[in-house]
């Protein structure tokens, strides 16, 4: 197994905004995956996080909802940290709203919830397909010259979504699914951020706990975990991603490390550009995914790699048919916003 390495620091993006080479994902902490964690072992994990040299942390106001943000802003982030409140609608109906009064009640909520003066890192979480982008964009650029927020980023957006985004302000980041199972976004969307000099933040870079447990822990899901609907973990879908995970494992076996040290490092290996944001709720496993950053691949090691997972290699929809991720969106054009 790789040993811990320190972590350094890297450039996300054009506009400045410098972040551990490897984030946190807190979903996994409030929601989405089971029961909620315990608060005292959630605190203790993030502090150990920090310590370690991790400062980019994700949440959303979503995770909860709200919870993930306040468990946050009770360990006092460092002004660094890096956070993921996301735009979505009243109460506690996930849908998603682009508009101009929901985005800064958002944002000022999310701000009081962290307990900070400013958020480091502002992502719009899915694209509002009814609201041009453009006057989404209009009020984050609001929102950061009034300092609320400092960097705008997106997530799961299209190319074109992308492309009209920064016209109007600079993003900073997109984040993305990526993963050796989840590759549709190399044909446009990673060429379109590395045009426009924009970060890309891989989330998911562990299959959803697949690169690190395997098949097996499927069956032992709580329920309320999402991933028990998700295709990729069924039937003859499971089956055959298992296959594919035992030659990538064999790989890992040879390098001397384990088959989710090795997923990650392959999405490190995908460019200085590029951070990835593995979720635990586990120190030991954070230590270990850490701990990727020293394995090093080789051209003919990435070259296997992309042979074992090419594009297409892992069946199944990597959602459940109920979410939606928005991927690929369009906005109207914003000569019919009718909106204040």
């Amino acid at each position: 197994m790789a040993v811990a390495t320190s972590v350094p620091r890297m450039k996300l993006g054009s506009q400045g905004l410098k972040v551990s080479t490897q984030g946190l994902g807190c979903m996994g902490m409030s929601a989405f995956y089971g029961q909620p964690k315990p608060k005292p072992d959630m605190i203790t994990l993030i502090r150990h996080v920090v310590e370690s040299g991790v400062t980019f942390l994700d949440t959303s106001d979503i995770y909860g909802p709200f919870t993930n943000e306040v468990l946050l802003g009770k360990v006092q982030l460092i002004s660094f940290g890096l956070l993921f409140p996301h735009i979505f609608a009243d109460g506690m109906t996930p849908a998603v709203r682009g508009d101009p009064a929901y985005v800064r009640a958002c944002c000022e909520a999310s701000l009081k919830r962290l307990d900070i003066d400013c958020i480091d890192l502002y992502y719009q979480h899915r694209v509002d397909t009814s609201v041009p982008i453009e006057v989404t964009m209009g009020e984050l650029k609001k929102l950061v010259e009034e300092g609320k927020i400092k960097y705008i980023g997106m997530s799961e957006a299209s190319a074109s979504t992308i492309k009209r985004a920064h016209a109007v302000h600079p993003i900073t980041a997109v984040q993305l699914e990526w993963s050796l199972w989840t590759r549709d976004i190399e044909e446009d969307i990673v060429p379109t951020c590395r045009e426009l000099g924009i970060g890309i933040v891989a989330y998911s870079p562990l299959g959803r706990g697949f690169f690190s447990s395997g098949p097996k822990f499927v069956a032992n899901l709580e329920e309320g975990d999402m991933r028990k609907h998700v295709a990729r973990f069924q039937g003859e879908n499971l089956e055959h991603n298992a296959r594919v995970l035992e030659r990538i494992t064999e790989k890992a076996t040879r390098k001397g490390c384990t088959p989710s040290q090795l997923a990650l490092a392959w999405v490190h290996h995908q460019g200085s550009d590029v951070c990835p944001i593995p979720g635990t709720t586990k120190i030991e496993y954070f230590n270990q995914n850490i701990a990727a950053l020293s394995v090093k691949l080789t051209p003919e090691d990435m070259a296997e790699l992309e042979s074992l997972a090419a594009a297409g290699a892992f069946k199944g929809e990597r959602y459940p048919e109920t979410y939606v991720t928005y991927k690929d969106s369009e906005t109207p054009p914003l000569n019919s916003w009718k909106g204040e």
